[in-house]
């Protein structure tokens, strides 16, 4: 992008000049970008192996342990993946990050499939995780770049609508295939890896030339991840990030066990989970038409906040209704704050540091969905129900420190302008 467009960006981004809908917003979107989008969806639509693993490994005669020790595994893999991605994305370029983690993780999956011996189970499961999630942060920075000024925040909420269809239908797509083959059903996603792989051979940019800050800059070593943790008010940011990563993701465990111990039907917990999908789904992309034009530190306000109001709800009591108020409530919070929490650091990161911007806040996600469940567990069962009191208050805390992390992007330095045009896709 130039450095005309970036100052538009940095201009505009609490408050851009004009909200446009969903079909303005894609007919504007330029084609690679909606190449990248597509695919996403095709990879996420056959994520299988994070699904399918514990079974796969158990029905070969592992034990119950360890199966979950390799789902651990394919967590670790992931926050490990998202950091390096971030790294490989600004060193290298988002399509060649994007190239290793396809073609490569295409491989490593249709090898589980062979191998008997356990240990080398584990390892081609973390290096799966590993590369397999190069692609994240490599796509969120090459979405920053080709976005329209000024409506990078719609795109976001495009690019998260592509992950939510594809990992609402997985589920449904591998149980047809894993019912003919678990061999079938990892060919499948090894193939779908390997679409998204030649998408990014032949659409996507092979690279984004950039201005540099200054001349000295541009003397200067290339920065690494230590220029990211020197943006003190970005590591306060990701801190609270953490926060709410790990309070989100107890819908998916210590809201079930809640449940039941309440005496209800575990069918309410499919029924509130579908129901926050369907909205998701159905709502958030038109929602954010509206939701781009707010100030940043008001959309992480108001979608943090409503975080811990909807768990708080559970604390009431495990009664259907407040169940479904509590549900509504966070899912509300999704729809408000995601688009705009995912595009964050396309908004604020230094060009040069886009990807590892990129890479650590997903890292922080990672992080969070896998010691999330440990600590939502442990505290459930010793506190009981009483565990949404203690959820919402982290949720309070960190909407707290979030709004003390989050900065205005027209406060950040502009670059000083480069003689040749800028962020130019070549290729």
């Amino acid at each position: 992008m130039s450095s005309e467009a970036s100052g538009e960006r940095a201009a505009t981004a609490d408050t851009p000049p004009r909200a446009l809908g969903v079909l303005a917003t894609w007919r504007q979107t330029p084609g690679q970008a909606r190449a990248l989008l597509a695919g996403v969806f095709v990879s996420r639509l056959a994520g299988f192996l994070q699904i399918f693993l514990v079974l796969f490994l158990t029905r070969r005669g592992y034990s119950a342990g360890q199966a979950g020790f390799a789902l651990g595994m394919y967590g670790a893999g992931g926050v490990v993946g998202t950091f390096a991605g971030g790294w490989l994305s600004d060193r290298l370029s988002a399509r060649t990050a994007t190239l290793i983690s396809m073609m490569g993780s295409a491989v490593l999956i249709a090898s589980i499939i062979y191998l008997r011996v356990y240990l080398l189970i584990l390892l081609a499961v973390l290096l799966v995780s590993t590369v397999g999630l190069l692609y994240r942060p490599a796509a969120q920075s090459l979405i920053t770049e080709l976005a329209p000024p000024g409506q990078l925040v719609m795109v976001t909420a495009m690019y998260r609508l592509c992950l939510n269809l594809g990992t609402t239908a997985a589920p449904l797509i591998g149980v047809a295939l894993a019912s003919v083959s678990y061999d079938l059903l990892f060919w499948a996603e090894a193939l779908a890896a390997m679409t998204y792989g030649l998408i990014a051979l032949l659409a996507l940019p092979r690279r984004v030339r950039r201005a540099e800050s200054s001349p000295q800059a541009a003397r200067q070593p290339r920065p690494g991840y230590l220029a990211v943790f020197a943006d003190w008010r970005y590591l306060v940011f990701l801190s609270a990030f953490l926060l709410v990563c790990i309070v989100y993701c107890q819908y998916t465990v210590v809201l079930p066990l809640a449940i039941v111990h309440a005496g209800l039907t575990i069918w309410w917990y499919g029924a509130i989970v579908t129901l926050n999908a369907v909205i998701v789904v159905t709502c958030e992309v038109v929602a954010t038409k509206f939701v781009q034009s707010w100030p940043l530190r008001l959309t992480q306000l108001a979608g943090w906040s409503l975080l811990a109001i909807g768990y708080g709800i559970y604390a009431i009591g495990m009664v259907p209704v407040f169940l479904i108020l509590g549900t509504l409530v966070w899912t509300l919070s999704e729809i408000i704050g995601a688009p705009t929490t995912y595009a964050y650091p396309g908004l604020i990161a230094p060009a040069q540091l886009r990807g590892r911007y990129f890479g650590a806040m997903q890292s922080m996600f990672g992080l969070g969905s896998a010691v999330g469940p440990i600590l939502g567990v442990e505290l459930f069962d010793h506190v009981g129900q009483r565990v949404w009191l203690w959820v919402a208050a982290v949720a309070v805390l960190a909407t707290v420190v979030g709004r003390i992390g989050v900065r205005n992007p027209a406060a950040m330095p502009t670059p000083e302008p480069d003689p040749e045009p800028a962020a130019q896709a070549v290729g």
